[in-house]
């Protein structure tokens, strides 16, 4: 309730602000947009650009960027500022609402939505030339849509993997070199592992959007077109629910699926509670540092999906937020930052993915050196779905109350507090008023 109380809190100061300060916030718009490049010219200027929790790790590669780009740009300067993860929202929101925001900010789909919905960022179709936003995957850039209007440019992407652990595979009986590829699969795999190792198969997170992307991959239509009614309460979405309930009901997931989320998961996984990881490649890294005994077992295969065959990635972006004096050279500066050269020096930092399309070109992502890892094992099927990936759930209003109303309603029906039919119906309702507002 607090956090509710705290977030409505915000968003109206935000509005009220912003509504303040349309009119010139607007014409700045129409400046930057109609008149020459400023990074062109010799005006003197300073864009400050916000990041999440990349320093220090990434200061020389972040820093590096940024002096190329002001050697190709001598009249603007670049001001990096980091900041904690956990911090972004509440920051961002703060700066916008006290007219000292970045002109540059990294920033989620479902978060930057929130602004977007306030038509408080640029919008990307008018400020990039459409030769540049082709070179990015089309349905990536589709995701920071909002209302028909682009809020971002795509940066570094994560496309889920199934990884999984051979030496529980052997112990319970199974292919070492086969991972389940469908849910349906998967459920049986679960129950063989229970049966004969006393260990689960997997901990399906149920958190953030990942009881979402599941749904829409067992065949699931959340929403209409538009986005103002509930469609889930069919056939389709009985199976999906039915799916985690048998699950659950026959100790086939541990309960603490219930309360705890994706880091559960990882934890489990490398201390070899659970046989198979349903994550980004990069999860591996901690399984590296912590249990290299696990991450010699684990091998890497594509995502686990439903009759769609429909994969997921997650995106990052970069966002130019209105109040910026200086949007063009923000822009500029966003589309440098994440165009292929750099894309791929950063990928090769860390296990992350190019939102260019070009960038899979690099034999980084599709040849294995010599002495493979299992990290590099990982990159290779993460990049090779990439283009077959998309971000399954939209930006959305109100996203955080859809989520925990769907949450809820499923929890109900892994408890035995209400029949699927139940739970599904309750939840409906509950979509439909939230939709609605």
């Amino acid at each position: 309730m607090k956090r509710s109380k705290f977030w409505l809190a915000f968003m109206m100061m935000f509005t009220l602000v912003f509504a303040a300060a349309c009119s010139s916030n607007n014409s700045t718009a129409n400046n930057n947009s109609e008149g020459s490049r400023e990074s062109d010219s010799n005006e003197q200027v300073e864009i400050e650009f916000w990041t999440m929790q990349l320093s220090p790790t990434f200061d020389d590669y972040i820093n590096g960027v940024i002096a190329d780009f002001e050697e190709e740009n001598p009249n603007v300067k670049v001001k990096w500022v980091d900041v904690p993860w956990g911090d972004m929202e509440t920051k961002i929101l703060t700066s916008v609402a006290s007219k000292t925001a970045p002109d540059v900010a990294n920033l989620n789909p479902q978060f930057a939505a929130k602004l977007a919905e306030l038509d408080a960022l640029v919008n990307m179709d008018e400020m990039v030339p459409d030769d540049v936003r082709s070179q990015y995957f089309e349905g990536v850039w589709a995701s920071n849509t909002f209302d028909g209007k682009t809020f971002g440019i795509p940066w570094y992407l994560s496309s889920q993997v199934t990884m999984y652990n051979t030496d529980i595979f052997e112990e319970a009986g199974l292919d070492t070199e086969k991972a389940p590829t469908t849910f349906e699969e998967l459920k049986m795999v679960a129950k063989q592992i229970k049966d004969k190792t006393g260990k689960y198969a997997f901990f399906p997170a149920l958190d953030g959007s990942h009881l979402l992307e599941s749904m829409v991959m067992m065949g699931v239509d959340l929403t209409n077109e538009d986005m103002t009614k509930a469609t889930f309460n069919t056939a389709e979405g009985k199976e999906a629910f039915q799916f985690f309930v048998d699950l659950y009901e026959g100790g086939y997931i541990p309960r603490e699926v219930l309360t705890e989320g994706h880091s559960k998961a990882v934890d489990l996984y490398q201390a070899g509670e659970i046989a198979i990881l349903a994550s980004g490649p990069q999860f591996l890294t901690i399984v590296e540092e912590n249990a290299p005994d696990i991450l010699a077992a684990t091998k890497t295969a594509p995502i686990i999906t439903g009759k769609t065959n429909k994969k997921n990635v997650a995106a990052m972006n970069l966002v130019v937020p209105k109040q910026s004096e200086h949007q063009q050279a923000a822009v500029d500066f966003s589309i440098f930052m994440t165009n292929a050269e750099n894309q791929v020096e950063f990928d090769k930092l860390t296990a992350i993915l190019p939102s260019i399309e070009t960038a899979l070109d690099d034999p980084f992502f599709n040849e294995l050196p010599a002495e493979p890892t299992p990290i590099d094992e990982a990159r290779i099927v993460s990049a090779s779905q990439l283009k077959d990936s998309e971000v399954l759930i939209p930006p959305m209003s109100n996203f955080e109350d859809l989520r925990t109303a769907m949450n809820e309603a499923l929890h109900a029906a892994m408890l035995g507090q209400m029949t699927v039919d139940e739970a599904l119906a309750q939840a409906e309702a509950k979509w439909n008023e939230i939709l609605a507002q």
